[in-house]
């Protein structure tokens, strides 16, 4: 009963809380300590993925295709193709070269190629390359009555709308008949439109020569016409040296301003992901990735219920919610990806004549790592923000303890500081003259007071005193030994709050002692 009664008044036992804190200090650090564990595991799923061939490999791969100028013109590559003239010395220059690799630098042939090229001797080229076009149909736009004697035709903008389907040119061959496409991969994002996948599509020979012939043959029947608004170049390679896949679009816009536009996407990904020892850590990591997810998963669903709509109001909650959220996303596009290059993979390299389209699954791997980046970005968030409430919170506690005890009174501290401008000001006087000073100060300070204060701050301040008198109840006791303690998250958030109204109350208080000594000195004068 005793022991009740203690409770009832307030106090707290001197064991009850040195086993509050011992809780208290061991929750805190399991908190920090899972929460690292799984931001390492994270870092390890991130930058596991990555390696510096993948830079490599891009680098020599654009340098091939982009860099490589016309023979002849050495002003002229893809990166500064601006007319249909450059275009096709483009496609039966670098580009023909850059594919077909089938001899040694001497001439001779060095290994069994098996029927494929092999770019730097160390890049297998998967399937054919494949070269689409899309158009748009005539009188898409309005000529100017004016200028229908001169001109009357009319191309607008690439728009689904405005999509050319019908048979063109020769009529013979894929390349001048409309081709549908039954894949739902996304539209392709270019600098003047977004276009579809289906097109006028034909694709290389293994023979260089044969494919010399094709380009000639296209150039000379006007396959690029005025209503073609993009053209792509897709091909993959293979380098099994560093286990990479380079999946790689040349793209040539044409404008309905003229010219044209170039733009590339080097892709260099690891689709056969798990083949070293190395790779089924990474298997590890991501089974320990899920288990965490579904344990925060679950606290988050506890502190939904517990809280209800108060759960919503806090930003940090939603941080949590978000970091949720990309987690099963990363997941989702990882489970997608893995299962469509085992179901891809093998129908892709099949047939070697044909053009393989490695370029969806290169698509969704590289979302997924943007989708794993920034993840790990707000990860890092919150584990600052753990690291730093972790020692935070203790030191406001334990701040706030110490001004609380008898020697740190805010009000002695207001006296003095009120005496000690007194004497500077020469204001103090004899113990008569002193005490009648005081009296009309007093009246001087009520009238302030009185004149100063309305009913919302003398609600305020009623609130304030509750609210230490809460605080002092919770944290304040003449029987602990430590003030150094480790608090909540939401007691951290009620002793922040209290210490911003407290500045504010001091500042309030600094404002009106500097109008109670501008009177005393305008009395004095």
């Amino acid at each position: 009963m005793a022991e009740a009664s203690r409770w009832r008044e307030g106090g707290t036992p001197k064991h009850k809380l040195k086993y509050r804190r011992e809780v208290e200090i061991r929750t805190t650090l399991q908190e920090l300590l899972v929460y690292f564990i799984f931001l390492i595991n994270l870092c390890i799923l991130t930058f596991g993925m990555v390696n510096p061939h993948m830079y490599y490999l891009n680098k020599v791969m654009s340098s091939l295709f982009l860099d490589t100028s016309v023979p002849g013109d050495e002003r002229t590559n893809f990166k500064s193709v601006r007319s249909i003239t450059d275009f096709w010395k483009f496609m039966e220059g670098p580009l023909l070269e850059g594919l077909y690799w089938d001899s040694w630098y001497n001439n001779k042939q060095p290994y069994n190629l098996k029927n494929s090229s092999r770019i730097y001797y160390e890049n297998i080229l998967l399937g054919v390359p494949r070269v689409r076009q899309l158009k748009v149909r005539n009188n898409t736009c309005k000529v100017y009555s004016s200028f229908q004697s001169l001109m009357s035709e009319c191309y607008d903008k690439y728009t689904y709308e405005n999509e050319d389907l019908s048979d063109f040119g020769l009529k013979h061959d894929t390349e001048w008949k409309y081709s549908t496409s039954n894949s739902n991969f996304p539209w392709h994002w270019g600098f003047v439109g977004m276009y579809g996948n289906g097109g006028y599509i034909f694709t290389l020979s293994k023979s260089k020569y044969k494919t010399k012939d094709k380009f000639i043959d296209l150039r000379l029947n006007s396959w690029i016409t005025r209503g073609t608004r993009v053209i792509f170049i897709d091909f993959s390679l293979y380098n099994a040296n560093v286990n990479l896949f380079c999946i790689i679009r040349l793209v040539a816009e044409f404008p309905a301003t003229g010219g044209i536009l170039t733009s590339w996407q080097f892709y260099s990904v690891k689709l056969l992901r798990y083949v070293s020892y190395y790779d089924y850590f990474i298997a590890s990591c991501e089974i320990t990735f899920c288990i965490f997810l579904i344990v925060f998963t679950t606290q988050e669903v506890k502190k939904m219920k517990e809280f209800k709509s108060a759960y919503f109001k806090s930003i940090w909650n939603w941080i949590e919610l978000l970091l949720l959220v990309l987690c099963f996303m990363a997941i989702s596009f990882n489970t997608y990806c893995n299962i469509q290059i085992f179901l891809s993979l093998g129908q892709l390299l099949e047939n070697t004549e044909k053009y393989s389209d490695f370029y969806s699954l290169a698509y969704w791997h590289i979302y997924y790592n943007n989708i794993i980046a920034i993840t790990i970005f707000f990860a890092w968030i919150k584990n600052m923000f753990l690291a730093i409430i972790n020692d935070t919170y203790s030191e406001v506690k334990a701040d706030y303890s110490i001004a609380r005890r008898p020697d740190f009174e805010l009000g002695k501290m207001i006296k003095k500081s009120y005496k000690n401008a007194l004497e500077k000001l020469k204001l103090k006087k004899d113990q008569k003259d002193e005490d009648r000073e005081m009296k009309r100060s007093r009246d001087l300070v009520e009238q302030a007071r009185r004149e100063g204060f309305d009913e919302n701050e003398t609600e305020s301040a009623k609130q304030m005193k509750k609210w230490k008198e809460r605080l002092e109840k919770k944290y304040y006791s003449t029987e602990t030994e430590d003030d150094y303690q480790p608090v909540t998250q939401q007691e951290f958030r009620e002793l922040f709050l209290y210490a911003v109204e407290l500045e504010k109350e001091l500042h309030y208080v600094s404002l009106k002692l500097n109008q109670v000594m501008r009177k005393f000195s305008a009395l004095q004068n």
